[in-house]
């Protein structure tokens, strides 16, 4: 059984180096007056000077390059087309959650699969090398079974033994994914070169627990206070963002801190309350969601401006 390696704690590679301007013109400057000792006593205004900050300038560029190239092949640093490469190595493609649609009203853009969401796949890349039966398999396995699974949580019961729950929730709206969805990942996971023969895989859609959140915010003096709510209102829906997904407990600190943007001097919560907040501490087949608007229906966001007197 292979367990998720946590990429935040990794310790920074040795690869990648520490670049310093200063350090590398000294050595220049070290070295062109070891050959030419005429110029023991060289001026930042000469010339030759010059021509070796430019030198050193464009030493820094060149290891730079070398540094992200170097990071570019390693899966907790790479990005973009660079992690779909990597990804390919062990079989995936990047998810296409929604596909371009100009002519709808209103235009939809083409959504692609983060790259968070991409590195942590490609790290449960080698439990597909062999059938499920771990739940970094099962994980694996239903992950890829449809671009719109979006997280999945495996889970058994000490009273029936065999019996492997797999909870499933999707891209769309508040996670429930419909019917399509649970088919594809059931066929998937029913796969006699995937199930174990003694295992019995129960496939179940998210519960999610819907959430408001209401503030009212104090501004300093000073600062515009709409672009220091828009900056409020960004880093919220980031933090919502960010949550939504299986097991993702919503806090009060969390909200909070998602708020407290420069320019902001106090933050008062007034929704979800306490007791919302012990119900959004969600259990592994939960997920918290709330909406973030469309045409269709406002936000469940609402941040009220308090003046003062000040």
């Amino acid at each position: 059984m292979t367990t998720e390696i946590n990429l935040s704690q990794l310790p920074a590679p040795d690869v990648v180096e520490t670049l310093d301007y200063e350090a590398i013109l000294h050595e220049l400057l070290s070295d062109f007056q070891a050959i030419y000792t005429d110029y023991s006593a060289l001026l930042e205004s000469d010339p030759a000077y010059k021509l070796l900050e430019v030198a050193a300038y464009r030493e820094l560029l060149i290891r730079q390059r070398i540094n992200e190239a170097a990071r570019s092949v390693m899966v907790a640093y790479a990005s973009g087309t660079d992690l779909d490469n990597l990804a390919a190595l062990i079989g995936l493609k990047r998810k296409v959650i929604q596909e371009a649609d100009p002519k709808s009203e209103p235009p939809k853009k083409r959504l692609l699969e983060s790259d968070d969401v991409l590195r942590q796949r490609i790290i449960l890349g080698p439990e597909g090398f062999s059938t499920a039966g771990p739940k970094g398999a099962y994980r694996f396995h239903a992950l890829a079974a449809s671009d719109k699974v979006k997280d999945v949580y495996v889970t058994g019961h000490e009273d029936e033994p065999g019996t492997v729950y797999v909870t499933v929730q999707s891209y769309d709206g508040d996670g429930t994914p419909d019917g399509d969805i649970l088919q594809s990942v059931e066929a998937v996971l029913n796969d006699e070169d995937i199930r174990p023969l003694t295992d019995k895989v129960i496939v179940k859609p998210v519960e999610p627990i819907h959430y408001n959140i209401e503030a009212d915010i104090t501004f300093y003096s000073g600062p515009d206070q709409q672009v220091v709510l828009k900056e409020a209102e960004n880093r919220i829906k980031q933090y919502v963002k960010e949550h939504h997904y299986l097991g993702h407990d919503i806090t009060e600190p969390g909200i909070l801190a998602a708020l407290h943007v420069p320019g902001v001097q106090q933050v008062v919560l007034k929704s979800p309350d306490k007791a919302k907040l012990n119900i959004l501490k969600v259990e592994g087949n939960e997920v918290a969601y709330c909406h973030l608007g469309s045409d269709e229906e406002p936000s469940n966001i609402k941040l009220n401006i308090i003046e003062t007197d000040l």
